[in-house]
């Protein structure tokens, strides 16, 4: 397989998954109002192949790549996608060689299984032998106190004294919710990974053109898109890249796996401060 690059033309240059940058007014230009967040997401529109090929879009909104052997209408082996969006992201690098990209995703990558890899899942909550029904009295002393047999800590017993919602969790319960929280993690990270269970026809999956979540800054969201030409969630970028790059349907906001990828991707940023509006 060959690769012929194809560029498009635009007045403005934009970054990709991680912002874009802003467009130069003059002072007497006022900027144009953003659409309805329920107006649907602009697309990347790429030239035609006289040869009929493929042409992908990478998710800048601007450059292309036209695809010599593979006819439009066709999907890419994951080594050809490989190749093929590897290609883009050098041309967009030689193309923006002062732009910001980060090649890891965070300070705290979380570890993910491999996509493929079986999962157990997380074991059901079981109910605390030891806690009581509320309004029971609690005993003081120490570093825990008794009810039953256990100690419970003390912030436990403020909890329970108090009537606070999460007053009768044990470190049971908490172990319950990380591996529940992991899990999901790890089916956000199978969908990033995975051309298919993204919905593209291309073979064009999410971490070709981000590793691990590389350079997708979820703590700066929300922010204006240059592409979407609007102020755009997390998820909103997520479906211009399945849209775009990988020739996808949107997924809803409630879908598994919309939620899922967005759980991963917040997650190789654990540790990171929230940045909302950065560029």
């Amino acid at each position: 397989m060959t690769l012929r690059m194809k560029l498009l033309v635009v007045p403005c240059a934009a970054l990709s998954f991680a912002g874009g940058v802003a467009l130069a007014t003059s002072p007497a230009t006022k900027p144009a109002p953003s659409p309805p967040a329920s107006a649907p997401l602009p697309k990347h529109v790429v030239p035609t192949s006289k040869d009929g090929n493929l042409v992908l879009g990478l998710c800048d909104g601007e450059t292309s790549l036209e695809v010599e052997g593979v006819k439009d209408g066709q999907k890419l082996t994951r080594e050809q996608a490989v190749r093929a969006t590897a290609k883009l992201m050098d041309d967009w690098r030689k193309k923006n060689p002062d732009a910001l990209w980060d090649d890891v995703p965070g300070p705290a990558l979380a570890q993910a299984t491999p996509p493929g890899a079986k999962k157990s899942p997380p074991p059901a909550p079981q109910p605390n032998p030891g806690s009581k029904p509320a309004g029971s009295p609690v005993q003081a002393g120490g570093v825990g106190a008794q009810t039953g047999a256990k100690a419970v800590p003390r912030q436990e017993q403020a909890n329970l004294q108090t009537g606070h919602t999460y007053g009768a969790f044990s470190e049971r319960d908490e172990k319950v919710w990380a591996e529940s929280t992991q899990a999901f993690v790890k089916e956000g990270h199978r969908v990033f990974h995975d051309a298919e269970a993204v919905g593209g026809t291309v073979g064009v999956s999410c971490d070709m053109c981000h590793p691990d979540a590389a350079n997708t800054h979820p703590e700066t969201y929300p922010k204006y898109q240059v592409q979407l030409g609007r102020v755009a969630l997390l998820r909103d970028m997520i479906n211009w890249c399945i849209e775009n790059p990988a020739r996808g349907k949107p997924l809803a906001d409630g879908d598994p796996k919309m939620r899922a990828m967005e759980a991963y991707i917040y997650a190789q940023r654990k540790g990171t401060k929230l940045e909302y509006g950065k560029h």
